[in-house]
């Protein structure tokens, strides 16, 4: 069975001079703290999407939100729900310009994260990023989910990458026994995550359980956005 959960409300201000103090606060209010040093990556990474985004399509470039909320902020929220621990090997499954993972990664510096996408426009780019940000937690490979041989992971992250039931698929194969797929998707999820139990018979009985977090009482730019994790 899958069920909604609301999040306390915390609407972020569009005046691009509060969304610092915004992120900070709702971070700090929902478990995660971040530093000062953590922020200014987080401010500079999202220079640098915007800045290489206007060469290789990264991410949208027709938003009604920042790119720092919209995409950055919209990352961190997984924080929310599952805290990442110490010596923990995270997957980004098609990560495209580092999301979630880039995020992620700076706020949880004692996680290992691996970014991987089949294009390698979108790995160069990463890799740039990750080098001028002087992270060390966090390496981008380009190689698809299906190839990847030899690596088992805690969990496995994905945004609105492939339809639920697939990329159950892929993280069935490298998760731990009790890792986690954690998805942000958007759109009426029902059928979708309907199609993905019932199709857990022929991946091992994964996912067992699928749980849906709502994310619009963030911001109205994330209406109809949620968190799926699915877990056996």
């Amino acid at each position: 069975m899958f069920q909604n959960s609301a999040y306390e409300h915390i609407q972020m201000e569009k005046n691009p001079e509060n969304e610092r103090n915004q992120i900070i606060e709702a971070c700090r209010e929902n478990g995660l703290q971040l530093d000062s040093r953590q922020i200014d990556q987080l401010e500079e990474y999202s220079r640098l999407l915007e800045s290489i985004n206007s060469s290789i399509n990264l991410v949208s470039r027709k938003e009604d939100a920042s790119l720092l909320i919209r995409h950055i902020f919209h990352s961190l929220l997984i924080g929310f729900h599952y805290p990442f621990q110490e010596g923990e090997k995270v997957l980004d499954l098609g990560t495209g310009g580092g999301l979630p993972g880039i995020p992620l990664a700076i706020a949880y510096p004692k996680t290992d994260f691996l970014l991987i996408d089949a294009t390698g426009k979108k790995i160069n780019a990463c890799r740039q990023m990750i080098q001028t940000l002087g992270m060390r937690n966090v390496h981008a490979q380009k190689i698809r989910a299906e190839e990847i041989k030899g690596m088992i992971f805690d969990v496995v992250l994905s945004r609105q990458v492939a339809p639920l039931r697939k990329l159950c698929r892929y993280a069935e194969k490298i998760l731990r026994p009790e890792g986690l797929l954690i998805c942000l998707k958007g759109g009426n999820l029902e059928k979708e995550i309907e199609d993905a139990l019932e199709n857990a018979k022929k991946n091992n009985g994964f996912p067992s359980d699928v749980v849906q977090h709502e994310l619009e009482s963030f911001d109205t730019c994330f209406a109809e956005k949620y968190i799926v994790i699915a877990c056996r």
